[in-house]
């Protein structure tokens, strides 16, 4: 049997006007986007934090801290990347991603496929590795108010 690690990451962003909004790599919103350090992408960090937390390397604002200015507006893919530089560097492969979206607009179906193979290729995996799934709360909790995005995301790593 293969050495398998699993991981979870979880990030959660508000919403603000006069941003752009970007989840998965894809620019998804204009002129309404997540008030972050970086570019806010809440898919990629919890996808992050997901495949730091497998191989027991902290967490995104301990590789990349918001109070460090080289930071400030980076695309969250080339944090991705620096994370999948590590993941590899120890020997590791991905396995599989699965990913949760919670917001209630805009709509991100049509942006899915699109999102799936931004992170497979900065992942350097195929897209059929890489799952997207979106859900609205039901109109329910801060998400439901529009107020902001929350993201679930597990791994499952093999060496």
């Amino acid at each position: 049997m293969k050495d398998i690690r699993i991981g979870h990451g979880y990030d959660v962003h508000a919403i603000g006007e006069g941003l752009d909004m970007y989840l998965g790599g894809v620019c998804v919103c204009k002129g309404l986007g997540f008030i972050a350090h970086s570019d806010g992408d809440v898919a990629i960090h919890a996808l992050c934090d997901a495949l730091l937390g497998a191989l027991a390397l902290g967490d995104i604002g301990h590789l990349f801290p918001d109070t460090d200015a080289q930071w400030k507006g980076i695309s969250s893919l080339i944090l991705l990347e620096k994370v999948m530089e590590r993941v590899h560097s120890l020997g590791w492969e991905l396995g599989n991603a699965d990913i949760t979206i919670a917001l209630q607009r805009p709509k991100i179906a049509p942006y899915v496929e699109q999102m799936r193979l931004s992170l497979a290729k900065t992942m350097g995996t195929e897209p059929e590795r890489v799952s997207i799934k979106a859900s609205t709360t039901e109109g329910l909790g801060f998400v439901g108010r529009k107020e902001g995005c929350q993201v679930w995301a597990s791994v499952l790593l093999i060496k």
